[in-house]
């Protein structure tokens, strides 16, 4: 299976652990493509939910997907700063259909000024208990939180200065 090229559109697709279609992201463009991350772009795309209902992103985004970590990483391009939306998931999977990851339901709101907050965890320990997660998905995830919110503050990854700029502007060349 081929990763898909750069400029090409694509849908992503999160899961529930218990295998359920979470929801759907109809068109997010491939700006960066390699076996270990993807990072694509999005404004205005339609996101289908479970249960059927539909709605539209407000702002472009830039989207960080990572075959190891096990988080993934919606910057969102606002008229007052990058905002971005954290999911704790698992590492991406590419199977030519779409991007999928599985949602553990926790979630890391980022705000301009790098002050954060997290979110769900109520939501986590019910889906913990009614799905079963296994003792060593916790750890892993709890890892990977605080892996996440030290990305925060060193201003590593996505959160870096530059990356949101960087990657937009190649989002608007692909899209002209």
């Amino acid at each position: 299976m081929g990763l898909p090229a750069e400029g090409e559109t694509i849908q992503i697709h999160s899961y529930k652990h218990n295998g359920k279609l979470h929801r759907i992201w109809e068109e997010t463009m491939i700006l960066k493509g390699t076996d270990s991350l993807i990072i694509g772009g999005n404004d205005r795309t339609t996101v289908v939910e479970s249960d059927g209902r539909t709605w539209i992103t407000r702002e472009p985004a830039i989207c960080y997907f990572h075959a190891k970590y096990w988080f993934n990483i919606i910057g969102m391009i606002r008229e007052d700063g990058v905002y971005y939306y954290c999911n704790i998931s698992s590492p991406f999977v590419w199977d030519d259909e779409a991007l999928k990851y599985i949602d553990y339901d926790l979630d890391v709101k980022v705000f301009p000024d790098k002050s954060y907050i997290l979110l769900d965890e109520d939501e986590y320990e019910t889906h913990k208990k009614e799905m079963n997660y296994p003792g060593v998905i916790d750890l892993i995830l709890r890892k990977n939180v605080d892996r996440l919110i030290n990305w925060i503050h060193e201003g590593e990854g996505p959160f870096s200065s530059e990356f949101i700029d960087t990657w937009y502007e190649q989002y608007l060349k692909f899209s002209k």
